[in-house]
């Protein structure tokens, strides 16, 4: 099976490249580090005796935000160093920028063909390597069989799209779980839908969501006071926050600003969408109705908006904090998956989303249990439940009081991973 699998990735990848090709160009960013992808692995130290080197694979942004407290426990407890890679454009800025004081290394991770990973492998010697949520690639996990080397999948789960097609090929989707040394599920549905993969349970462990623990530095009132300012909003005005948006929710959005003010709440927009290559099509749906906008990639705005879009790479931690209502993104049909809700929740933000949260099903159906979200089935609720909570003070005070709770109470699993992976460490001195 393998052999097929390496007879058939170069042509597939041949037939892929206009596509991501495409991609590539159009976010923007892959220049630097570009071949990493076939094994030219930035230069690394020696290694250094009785201390593990440890290679961290995290895809995009999200994943690297979670990975943030274990990297710096890996760095500080002096019996590891890591090479940390991410597959984005995005994600390798976000780790350059973020984690260089606590990695020996960033780089992209290669194109999983066995020459471009033989050569990884070769040039970075890991002694443990680390997937955070659902990476398996299986000419990575066949190195590291071949190499002895044990693989923990972190904060590990799977959606219901990747559960569906894994059950459609079930033996072969044993077969990669069988090369994991351990798996650490995000939560006891996802621990589920391992076993029902053939996983056995010995080798499960569930910790919980790292992303609960990601610790995010709160404005003082000053400088949110002085961001709304650079975003052309008031401080007296309410913000509704569009979070990472997707095709057709940035159009249900404007609609309830617009009936808002209609019906005489004054609030102001504020759109930060998944992708913020969408610039374009985003100002030609503003540049529609009679609306003052800016773009925040612009710099900051001169007066007064009705409507700011965040368009900028990892701010979108810091621009929450200055709203008083959140919309979690790729949410509304015909999107489906959602985005996370937990930073929100974090931050005390009462939630609408959608119906399409299936990546985000657990934290979503809790939220609304506690009382920090609220479902909405489409564009006409956005607008009908968003307006009522506009107009009500004391129901979002008690909604962002919800969201907190939920969130202090669902903390500890970079405590519980750590537990977890010291057994493939050496002794602490």
């Amino acid at each position: 099976m393998l052999w097929l699998y390496r007879l058939l990735f170069l042509p597939a990848m041949l037939l892929a490249s206009p596509f991501y090709l495409r991609r590539m160009i159009k976010r923007g960013g892959y220049r630097a580090g570009f071949g990493h992808r076939f094994g030219e692995v930035p230069v690394l130290p020696a290694k250094r005796p009785g201390v593990a080197r440890v290679w961290l694979q995290a895809v995009s942004v999200g994943e690297l935000l979670a990975m943030g407290p274990l990297l710096k426990r890996l760095a500080e407890s002096g019996r590891a160093e890591v090479y940390l890679t991410t597959t984005t454009s995005t994600g390798y800025a976000i780790a350059k920028e973020k984690y260089a004081g606590v990695t020996i290394g960033v780089g992209y991770f290669p194109l999983d063909w066995w020459l471009f990973s033989r050569r990884t492998w070769q040039r970075v010697q890991p002694d443990l390597v680390l997937l955070a949520e659902s990476e398996l690639w299986p000419e990575h996990l066949t190195q590291a069989k071949r190499r002895s080397v044990p693989v923990v999948l972190l904060n590990a789960r799977l959606s219901d799209r990747s559960f569906r097609r894994l059950l459609a090929v079930k033996t072969l989707a044993a077969s990669l779980y069988r090369r994991v040394a351990r798996i650490l599920p995000s939560s006891e549905q996802d621990a589920g839908r391992f076993r029902q993969l053939g996983v056995p349970g010995e080798k499960l462990t569930t910790t919980g969501n790292l992303k609960f623990d990601v610790s995010i530095p709160e404005l003082d009132p000053w400088t949110r006071s002085m961001l709304r300012r650079e975003l052309g909003f008031t401080d007296t005005q309410l913000v509704v926050l569009g979070s990472s948006t997707w095709p057709g929710e940035e159009l249900a959005l404007l609609r309830l600003l617009e009936r808002a003010r209609r019906d005489g709440v004054i609030c102001q927009l504020l759109l930060v969408p998944r992708h913020a290559e969408r610039r374009g099509e985003i100002e030609a749906l503003l540049g529609t109705r009679p609306l003052n906008w800016q773009l925040r990639s612009r710099g900051n705005a001169m007066g007064l908006v009705d409507v700011c879009v965040g368009d900028t790479t990892g701010e979108l931690a810091k621009l929450t904090q200055v709203a008083d209502l959140v919309f979690i993104g790729k949410s509304l049909p015909p999107n489906e998956g959602g985005q996370t809700p937990i930073e929100a929740a974090s931050l005390g933000k009462p939630l609408l989303f959608g119906p399409g949260m299936s990546n985000f099903r657990v934290a979503a159906a809790a939220l609304r249990e506690c009382g920090a979200a609220i479902l909405v089935a489409d564009e006409v609720e956005v607008v009908d439940q968003g307006l009522a909570l506009l107009r009500d003070e004391k129901r979002r005070a008690a909604m962002a009081a919800a969201a907190r709770a939920w969130h202090t109470a669902n903390q500890g699993a970079m405590e519980r991973s750590w537990h977890e992976l010291e057994r493939y460490l050496p002794a602490g001195k």
